[in-house]
């Protein structure tokens, strides 16, 4: 059965995070090889523009924390970008390395020029349905959307409480944090017709002492998990896909169910509280 992100065929949907960024390389075929024989059912990478033009699988803006490297990707040819990551994969290297896993990809600019190669690479590649765009702002959104109605789009908005408008810039799916994942937001997305995906840990690289939860972006505790299956999101994006099936196994899987069309008010806190995002990492930890 192909891979749809319109009707999933497991809730929670397991998302690699970077591709499973605990089990090898991050944004590597070994990663997402790792992460399939982990039970992942779709995998997350990022995506950006070489000087050449070339789409990249690359998650920070330089290189300085993947090879020492002070350039900034932009910056680069993709064979200069290659000689310092030779485990780099362009976006169509990517896709063939997923085969048949859903694919979610974090589109690292909000200049709406880079769709248009996206979508070709897609299309070339028969991955239009099977693909989702990871969007942060609601006009490339707008763009997105009447480029393809078959693209499915995840909004990555730093506004919880946008679902809502997300949903009718063209959205069809919202992501929350993990400490934002109140079961009040979870029924606002819900409410506003869209799937909810949740990402866990904190916005940042180095946790904060003092805020929920106690971890890095993209990782968990099995004590999150059961907190997070309580509020049914549609899929988790977490660094380690191995942690879900486990939890699955042990009775906390939630049962499908359909996604209302009705709208209402956009939900508050109620029960974790998020601190500002400050001090800002040195790196976009998503």
């Amino acid at each position: 059965m192909a891979f749809d992100w319109t009707a999933p065929s497991a809730s929670p949907l397991v998302i690699a995070h970077r591709g499973g960024a605990l089990l090898a390389t991050e944004n590597t075929a070994a990663a997402f090889s790792a992460a399939r024989g982990a039970g992942a059912h779709a995998i997350e990478t990022d995506v950006r523009r070489t000087a050449d033009g070339a789409l990249v699988c690359v998650h920070d803006a330089d290189l300085m924390r993947l090879a020492g490297d002070p350039r900034s990707v932009s910056a680069l040819t993709f064979q200069e970008l290659r000689a310092s990551l030779p485990e780099v994969m362009m976006l169509d290297e990517a896709l063939t390395a997923s085969e048949t896993m859903g694919v979610l990809l974090d589109v690292k600019t909000t200049d709406s020029a880079i769709l248009a190669p996206i979508m070709a690479v897609l299309a070339e590649g028969e991955a239009i349905e099977r693909t989702m765009l990871g969007l942060r702002e609601l006009s490339l959104i707008e763009a997105a959307r009447m480029r393809s109605e078959a693209v499915n789009i995840l909004a990555f908005l730093e506004d919880c409480d946008a679902a809502r408008e997300a949903c009718d810039a063209g959205a069809n799916w919202f992501r929350l944090w993990e400490g934002d994942a109140t079961g009040q937001r979870a029924e606002a997305v819900r409410a506003a017709g869209l799937h909810l995906a949740v990402m866990v840990g904190q916005p940042r690289a180095q946790p904060l002492p003092d805020e929920y939860p106690p971890f890095p972006v993209g990782h968990i505790d099995a004590a999150g998990l059961a907190a997070l299956a309580a509020i049914r999101p549609d899929a988790i994006l977490l660094d380690d896909p191995r942690l879900v099936p486990n939890l699955q196994v042990s009775g906390l899987q939630v049962p499908q169910r359909e996604v209302p069309n009705s709208r209402a008010r956009r939900g508050g806190s109620d029960r974790f509280k998020s601190s500002p995002l400050s001090p800002p990492a040195l790196h976009d930890p998503t």
